[in-house]
């Protein structure tokens, strides 16, 4: 899947700090071993504890590791990447695009309502 450039940045040097597995597993335990599913549910209810706002955690943001799937698809279509694009990155119809990922970015409803009235002031 095609990334940004900032992305590839971020990646190449948490490979050069961090390394990885012998087996080439990027994210591994203290000991090098496979982090099992209970250890990413622990290590993701920290990650959200110190992360996110008390309003944002009693929400249903990034509630899971997968929801990372939902932003990253969301954040796409509201930076304004063409549907097609986005559907085609995340291996989806535009139909199931839109129903499913669509809703997902937090703070959509304040970006569109700005972007409206950002028109409107200009059609003036």
């Amino acid at each position: 899947m095609p990334i940004p450039p900032d992305l590839v940045a971020l990646l190449r040097w948490h490979i050069v700090t961090y390394g990885v597995a012998s087996y080439g597993q990027l994210f591994r335990t203290q000991r090098g071993g496979l982090v099992q599913d209970t250890g990413y549910g622990e290590v993701w209810a920290e990650a959200r504890l110190r992360a996110l706002t008390p309003a944002q955690r009693s929400s249903l943001l990034a509630k899971r590791p997968y929801d990372l799937r939902h932003a990253a698809v969301s954040t796409w279509l509201s930076s304004g990447v063409e549907p097609q694009v986005v559907a085609q990155r995340a291996g989806h119809s535009v139909a199931v695009l839109f129903r499913v990922y669509a809703k997902c970015l937090d703070g959509a409803a304040a970006t569109a309502n700005a972007r409206i009235e950002a028109t409107l002031r200009e059609g003036r």
